[in-house]
């Protein structure tokens, strides 16, 4: 798996958490749900940092896209797919 998919994932994995844990808190409020969901939002939080920093290729926007609680995973994984689009696939430094 790439990184890039990784991202994507991993971007697509702490949007649901969060809802999840949204959801949690206006509705029923269990703490079971909480105690659960909270860690596994925080480590997919940290993967989708760690993954736009993998795949940054110099671009400061990818991993500062990512540092957005929620949706900057989702944001980052969009950036890193645009610049690959602008630089037509090529490697660091456009080359």
């Amino acid at each position: 798996m790439t990184p890039r998919r990784i991202l994507t994932v991993a971007g697509s994995a702490e949007l649901l958490t969060l809802g999840a844990l949204l959801a949690n808190l206006v509705t029923v409020h269990l703490p079971q749900v909480s105690s659960v969901l909270g860690p596994v939002h925080g480590l997919a939080y940290v993967l989708t940092v760690i993954a736009a920093v993998l795949v940054m290729d110099g671009r400061h926007r990818v991993w500062l896209l990512a540092l957005i609680p929620g949706v900057g995973g989702l944001l980052a994984a969009r950036a890193v797919a645009c610049g690959a689009q602008q630089d037509g696939g090529a490697g660091p430094g456009g080359t």
